[in-house]
């Protein structure tokens, strides 16, 4: 039997592992053979994640992406004794719901440096060859990069800027050996989501799974595609924003 996705001995770095899309991708990648970089900020929380892989050489490092500056501390450390990356998996992300006549311009500082500068940052590094030897990018982007909602035009500018200049990217970094797409998630049984749903009622979920005609998400299925694209099987894939959104973005 062929295993088309086998990402077994590669080591990748995880951000926003603590919870989420991003843990269920450590998980994940553990199964199929990596060995995760757990990031994010909570120590507790990443123990947690930590707790849930299959047996590897894994790592836990808390930080904060927010901090750009220190970013390539995190690369230092991800990839001391010589050791280098092979994949790279940006989900870390902040989803406020900020109507018009509130945003103001650290609202606006904020979620573009979580969602959108720290991936550009960490991309940089990441494409240096003390770091890695090429590979694959994923950022977790949403569907919000192609379709608004209320409130949203900060989390959806984020995205798309995302997703936009991974088409830049793909081009620059070809000739490094780096592939780099996105995954497009809907909605997603996620803390994030939780947390929408206790600011607009309960009737929300109800609309999405009038929305989404395969119904509500898991993080797994996220995972899924994310372990794919950073496998060999998706060797000729790059530049491009692969959609797993149960049907959202068909309607």
């Amino acid at each position: 039997m062929v295993n088309l996705i086998d990402i077994s001995g590669k080591r990748i770095l995880v951000t926003g592992a603590s919870s989420g899309i991003g843990r269920a991708v450590s998980v994940m990648l553990s199964k199929l053979g990596a060995d995760v970089v757990l990031v994010a900020r909570n120590y507790d929380r990443l123990n947690e994640t930590y707790k849930m892989l299959d047996t590897g050489k894994h790592e836990i490092i808390p930080f904060d992406i927010s901090e750009i500056n220190n970013i390539v501390q995190l690369f230092n450390k991800a990839c001391n004794n010589d050791m280098k990356l092979d994949g790279l998996v940006h989900s870390a992300g902040i989803g406020p719901i900020v109507p018009l006549q509130n945003i103001d311009y650290e609202k606006m500082q904020k979620i573009m440096t979580v969602n959108y500068f720290s991936f550009i940052e960490m991309v940089k590094f990441f494409s240096k060859r003390k770091y890695s030897n090429g590979g694959s990018i994923v950022a977790v982007s949403s569907v919000s990069s192609f379709a608004g909602w209320k409130g949203a035009s900060l989390y959806c500018g984020s995205k798309g800027a995302l997703d936009s200049s991974i088409k830049a990217l793909a081009i620059e970094l070809s000739d490094k050996n780096i592939r780099i797409n996105s995954v497009v998630p809907s909605n997603i049984k996620t803390d994030m989501l939780e947390n929408v749903v206790k600011l607009t009622g309960d009737d929300l979920i109800d609309k999405i799974n009038v929305k989404q005609p395969l119904g509500l998400g898991n993080p797994e299925d996220v995972a899924n595609a994310v372990a794919f694209l950073l496998s060999d099987a998706s060797k000729f894939i790059t530049g491009t924003a692969m959609i797993v959104d149960g049907g959202y973005l068909a309607q």
